[in-house]
């Protein structure tokens, strides 16, 4: 490879073993069996690495040393994620690998895997272009969480003290559809509310019960109205309802998870604030309500534009022109950009599919994102 001319076909050749590598989220063995892969990749380039312990798969820290004059320079911090959607198996039955018309298919290959090809080759640019005279670049902190599909319950305590003395953060999930990179994203909380009730035999003794049941559901019908009077957009979606048993026992247990998307922080706050506060409507009956993972709201600012003005003198640098707006979905960007962090996202290759059998990677894309990424170092 030389500073300007990624190989294709080795881009491919790596992006297929890491597709390879089926890495559902929770299943530490196949995670830390690519997160081995990965480490041992960035040793390759320089990298001192670290594996940070946790149940569901460890999370990875490869830190690479600047060069040239900026080799003392506050570092930029890059993220990324190894876990996927896909439960393992989906090679052998409906995703299988494939390549066609300069498309690559298959588990995680859009989310997110080919954004890991993409960091890897644009540091390997960026070391090349020093050693063929270039200034160089500041040193760059890569972490690769294992839990990002469930909303990084474990790695967002290690994104923010990564963030810490970051100069900015870039983050390798997907990008809009038309290229453009991700300037921004609302909070994404996942809340269960869970009821206790009392038992009782609904013909003989109906009264001496609390239904769990009808006590979620009007929970529910008050949540509706938390979220309609925020003063933002708020999204809300009831994505599970379990409880009770059997129709002539009065329920006892009965819970709802819920997933919140924010606009703004404000909107976070009063929502989540009236969320944790709800109390039982009927006696015998209690509530509770626990976040079982939060992203803060990133809201663009004057750090996340400055940013993008450096990625669009950079873009131009290599003969491409990058945009970016605001995104729905979360990331762990949601916690450097909330920090105050220059934040951009959607570093990853364009394509199409992300948490769909569609999945798809455009093949030429991985390169041209490279080269982006490698620019953008020359100019942080």
């Amino acid at each position: 490879m030389n500073g300007t001319a990624p190989d294709l076909d080795a881009l491919l050749t790596r992006l297929e073993g890491y597709v390879r590598h089926e890495t559902p989220t929770g299943d530490a063995a196949r995670l830390d069996a690519l997160g081995e892969v990965l480490l041992a990749r960035h040793r390759e380039l320089g990298a001192t690495t670290r594996r940070v312990a946790a149940p569901g798969g460890d999370h990875l820290v490869m830190d690479h040393p600047g060069r040239g004059a900026k080799a003392d320079a506050a570092p930029v911090l890059f993220l990324g994620h190894h876990d996927t959607v896909w439960p393992a198996g989906q090679l052998d039955g409906p995703m299988p690998w494939r390549v066609a018309d300069g498309v690559a298919h298959g588990p995680g290959a859009y989310d997110m895997k080919s954004g890991l090809v993409v960091m890897e080759t644009a540091l390997e640019l960026a070391r090349a272009a020093h050693e063929a005279g270039g200034a160089g670049h500041p040193p760059v902190r890569v972490v690769v969480v294992a839990d990002e599909e469930v909303g990084s319950p474990t790695a967002s305590a290690l994104v923010a003290e990564a963030a810490r003395d970051a100069v900015a953060a870039l983050g390798f999930e997907s990008p809009h559809p038309d290229g453009s990179l991700k300037a921004g994203r609302r909070g994404s909380t996942r809340l269960r509310l869970a009821v206790d009730g009392v038992e009782a035999h609904a013909a003989l003794d109906p009264d001496a019960g609390a239904s769990a049941v009808d006590e979620l559901v009007d929970q529910l019908i008050l949540i509706r109205s938390i979220v309609r009077h925020a003063p933002g957009d708020v999204l809300c979606n009831v994505g599970t309802v379990a409880g009770g048993g059997r129709t002539n026992v009065v329920p006892a247990a009965a819970h709802a998870d819920i997933g919140l998307r924010f606009a703004d922080a404000e909107s976070e706050r009063v929502v989540l604030d009236g969320l944790t506060s709800l109390r039982p409507i009927r006696a015998g009956a209690a509530v509770t309500a626990e976040v079982l993972s939060r992203r803060p709201t990133w809201a663009p600012d004057d750090t996340t534009s400055g940013l993008l003005g450096t990625v669009r003198r950079a873009a131009a640098s290599v003969g491409q022109r990058i945009d970016g707006s605001p995104a729905a979905g979360g990331a762990d960007t949601n916690t450097t950009g909330s920090l105050g962090v220059a934040t951009l996202d959607g570093f990853g290759p364009l394509g199409a599919g992300a948490h769909a059998v569609h999945e798809q990677v455009v093949i030429a894309s991985l390169a041209e994102r490279a080269r982006l990424v490698a620019a953008v170092l020359a100019e942080l």
